[in-house]
């Protein structure tokens, strides 16, 4: 676990995916471990500005060296803003999984579902769950 970052200030998704609420929107992307487990990210398919998502729907698919997966939204909201710079510079994920790499924001149709997100410290422990 040491060598995966996991911000106390974010909030995680079972999915792997993190969530900082700024300034009333909620940016989202995947976590450390999860970029770690992916590979060199080659391919990021995001959502239209103004597309709604429901709390755990896909909103978009990541691709790697070694999989393509789905993105699924920690909650629900109406998409305000997508890193267009991951079009170009997907290695960003990989770069910068917590800051330069962000996928999305969100305006949440409900913010109270940020507070049943796993914490930092829930988050780890469900990382740890899964390693062999």
């Amino acid at each position: 676990m040491a060598d995966t970052e996991i911000p106390g200030d974010l909030r995680y998704s079972r999915e792997d995916e993190w969530a900082r609420l700024e300034d009333g929107h909620v940016f989202i992307g995947v976590t450390d471990y999860a970029q770690q487990q992916l590979g060199d990210v080659v391919f990021v398919e995001l959502p239209e500005v103004g597309s709604r998502y429901d709390q755990g729907a896909p909103f978009g698919v990541i691709e790697s060296v070694k999989a393509v997966s789905d993105l699924y939204a920690p909650i629900s909201g109406t998409v305000t803003e997508v890193n267009d710079e991951l079009v170009e510079r997907p290695e960003l994920v990989n770069e910068s999984c917590y800051r330069n790499g962000w996928m999305l924001a969100l305006e949440p149709s409900d913010p109270s579902q940020l507070d049943a997100l796993l914490d930092a410290d829930a988050y780890a422990q469900h990382v740890e769950d899964r390693k062999d």
